[in-house]
């Protein structure tokens, strides 16, 4: 594994894994430009919740090449400040999508905290949902002042695993490292903390502007470890008119029908691509197979 140059640069959005031979130390590296900056131009983000989110993004895109099945990995920080959430979700397709919310009137400057943005009582919440099978969650009080911390904590406390994570974001990518214990594997105390140690200084410019083969050699060229062949990595979002109308039924038929009945149709925005779904009192009423719309307006008239 030695470059030929100093500093090549990867503009695609590439997840690599890799392994040390020599202990049972297993890694992961993610560089996302392109479709970090998809994602990043779907709503006006603050400059803080833009990297939290970035940073998000880079971790679900390690954590999901772990999934063993077809399949989804969904990823979300809730809190109950002026940041309400954050979500990623990365398929076993190589696919990812993502967004927050948060109180847009509210004042948030660049360098805020996350742990001040997300307020009290904010939870870290990994959901796995399988194709053909009932999902799995699991929910933990945030522990941690980064996304990083957050996630290593959890893995800790969810895995009992050794894991160290790195996480970066700017405007232009976003990057992640990371370097786990195999499981049920032991490891000698001194020989993680070297590699531990040495993940440590990889810096924010390397994260984003270096592909994996320069970040590896750069960190571990005494010690080497065997790299994987590169995957791809595209945004794709998984909503549809079917979904949204699935939505719709749960609301029902009296909400939905009040809804169009005074406004002549229901819109729904994608919170991920803003994609628009709009349905009118015809839509609705097929949706339903009753005339649902004429019911309410009819009730609204009795009781008048």
């Amino acid at each position: 594994m030695t470059p030929s140059t100093p500093a090549a640069i990867n503009h695609d959005d590439i997840r690599t894994r890799f392994i040390f031979d020599d202990m049972p130390v297993r890694g992961l590296h993610v560089r996302l430009e392109n479709v970090w900056q998809h994602i990043a131009r779907q709503k006006h983000y603050p400059a803080a919740i833009r990297r939290a989110l970035g940073e998000l993004l880079a971790a679900g895109t390690l954590l999901s090449s772990n999934l063993k099945i077809d399949g989804t990995l969904i990823m979300q920080v809730q809190g109950q400040g002026r940041l309400k959430m954050l979500v990623v979700e990365a398929t076993s397709e190589q696919t990812v999508r993502a967004t927050a919310r948060w109180d847009e009137s509210a004042d948030i400057a660049d360098d805020e905290s996350l742990t001040g943005l997300l307020g009290e009582n904010g939870v870290f919440v990994m959901t796995l949902q399988p194709k053909d099978a009932e999902p799995w969650q699991g929910v933990v009080p945030l522990e941690g002042d980064s996304i990083a911390h957050m996630l290593v904590n959890y893995m800790k406390r969810s895995e009992q695993l050794d894991t160290h994570i790195v996480l970066t974001a700017s405007d232009a990518g976003v990057g992640g490292l990371l370097v786990q214990r195999l499981p049920e594997e032991e490891i000698d105390a001194e020989a993680w903390n070297h590699v531990s140690t040495l993940a440590q200084t990889v810096t924010d410019s390397e994260l984003t502007g270096l592909d994996a083969q320069h970040v590896l050699y750069r960190l571990f060229h005494e010690t080497p470890p065997r790299v994987f062949e590169p995957e791809h990595i595209e945004f794709a979002c998984t909503c549809s008119r079917g979904k949204v109308s699935d939505m719709l039924l749960m609301l029902g038929g009296e909400e939905v029908g009040g809804v169009v009945a005074e406004q002549g149709s229901i819109a729904v925005d994608c919170d991920f691509c803003h994609e628009k779904y709009v349905f009118d009192e015809t839509d609705v009423n097929a949706l339903f197979g009753a005339n649902v719309v004429s019911a309410v307006r009819q009730e609204a008239q009795r009781i008048q």
